[in-house]
């Protein structure tokens, strides 16, 4: 294993790193219920890539399918589709796009990310822990707090959901191979 320094300086890192949606996950959680009762869901499906440039210049994107959202509970998934929420007729996707990586100590780093939701797109920092793993690939894990009503998610039927909604992803990058 090595240092995310050593990783990030790394000529043989350089290139595009393709996001492996089988060994990855993106989650979120919400207070609901005036706070007695956590919701959990999951996207089950998104893709995206990173890109290592030379002296540690990240970027990247993650495009999440927003029709994938799943709590567990159909009807429920049905309103968070609908234009009460996500609107997913009109807002398919769900884009985070990162612009820089500034590392912190150890394995630790921030991302320096945009939200795309709704057609809304503000910035939101995200710490993240990341690991090379024994095959080579990159874990890249974290999770942020977002205010969902920055988004148009404001819906909010007798005050009985939070406004605060935790976003983490535990994302898997594995390097593909260099173009001449």
């Amino acid at each position: 294993m090595t240092t995310l320094e050593t990783l990030l300086s790394d000529p043989e890192s350089v290139g595009t790193w393709a996001l492996a949606p089988d060994r990855s996950a993106v989650t979120f959680k919400i207070r609901n219920m005036w706070g007695l009762m956590p919701v959990k869901g999951s996207f089950t499906e998104f893709s995206g890539e990173g890109r290592l440039a030379g002296k540690g210049a990240v970027s990247g994107r993650i495009d999440i399918q927003v029709a994938s959202l799943d709590t567990g509970i159909a009807r429920r998934d049905k309103h968070l589709r609908s234009p009460d929420f996500f609107d997913v007729e009109r807002f398919s996707q769900i884009t985070v796009v990162v612009n820089a990586l500034h590392p912190a100590n150890g394995k630790s780093a921030d991302l320096h990310t945009n939200f795309t939701i709704k057609g809304i797109t503000e910035p939101v920092p995200l710490p993240v822990t990341i690991t090379e793993l024994d095959d080579g690939s990159v874990r890249i894990s974290g999770q942020t707090q977002i205010d969902r009503s920055r988004f148009d998610l404001g819906w909010n039927k007798l005050g009985v959901m939070s406004n605060a909604v935790v976003v983490s992803a535990d994302a898997v990058f594995v390097h593909s191979a260099q173009t001449a």
